[in-house]
């Protein structure tokens, strides 16, 4: 299983509430058609390592899939429309990690 991230630093402007209530929504009725697909997840950052600091990332989103390849055909035909939406909620360079689940309880 591999998970995407799409991590969202905190240098920026970040609208949550459009994110959860337009974004995610669509995001989530597009990817969850795909074949292998596993689940998602999105977090907030409320606070950084120290006491009272900012967090380091405003915003994160996990997709799980069973493949690399099984993501890449659910998200590529509607990568337009996604990404187009982008400037709605966020001025962030997002930072992207596929990664290997190596250890889910």
């Amino acid at each position: 299983m591999v998970k995407i991230s799409i991590l969202y630093p905190n240098t920026g402007r970040f609208d949550m509430d459009y994110y959860l209530d337009k974004h995610m929504p669509r995001s989530i009725e597009l990817l969850s058609a795909g074949k292998g697909y596993r689940g998602v997840s999105v977090e907030r950052g409320l606070g950084g390592a120290s006491p009272g600091s900012a967090p380091s990332y405003v915003a994160m989103c996990h997709y799980l899939f069973d493949s690399v390849d099984d993501f890449m055909a659910a998200f590529l035909p509607h990568a337009a429309e996604l990404q187009g939406d982008m400037p709605n909620y966020t001025d962030i360079e997002t930072v992207i990690q596929v990664s290997e689940v190596v250890i889910s309880r």
